[in-house]
This record gives C-alpha cells, structure tokens and sequence, in this order.
C-alpha cells in the first residue's frame, strides 16, 4: 500500500477521497478512502466512517472487496470468507500501525 495514499507530504493538505454507499435499508453512508490493498489478484479497500463535512465518526475502519457488477461499473462488497478477511485485515493493521507508529 502506498502510504501516500493515507497521508499526503507535511507541507501538503489532506484531501481524503470520500465514497458514499448504500446499505440494504437504503440510507446512504460517507466512507474516506484510508488505502487501497492489491492481494493475490484482489483489490481491497480500508474506509473509515465520515459525516457530510468529511469528520471521522469512529475509530473502527470497513475492508470492502472491489468488484465489478454486470455493467461493467466497479462495486464495493462485503468479505465473505472469514479466512480471506482476516488475511486482509492483518495486512491493513500491520500497514495503519507502521504509518502511524512512524508518525510519532
């Protein structure tokens, strides 16, 4: 993962890419993109909770897996397999740990 992609240069702003998903009941969620994950021929992403200015609400980050629906267009989906989360949620923790232990 590009930590770039988390934090941008000190002397830089942090522009977040923010993503707006619906869940099944239809309310529609912010996320700020915190990284990107490619492993063994997936694409993972780490979003974080935000309200509408863009202001984290908690603490806890999603892991989605990129898909692609039937249209071609790029989806986000759960992790199904408890395996395959865990894989990719030990090598997200081990990255946000390293950004943010480098950081202090």
């Amino acid at each position: 993962m590009d930590k770039e992609q988390v934090f941008d240069n000190e002397n830089e702003e942090y522009d977040p890419e923010i993503y707006t998903l619906t869940d099944e009941e239809g309310n529609e969620l912010h996320f700020s993109l915190l990284g990107t994950l490619e492993h063994e021929g997936g694409v993972y992403k780490a979003l974080i909770p935000v309200d509408e200015e863009g202001n984290e609400e908690s603490d806890e980050y999603v892991i989605l897996k990129c898909g692609v629906d039937d249209d071609g267009e790029e989806v986000l989906e759960t992790i199904e397999d408890d395996d395959e989360f865990e894989r990719i949620a030990d090598i997200f923790d081990d990255e946000f740990a390293d950004i943010f232990y480098d950081e202090d």
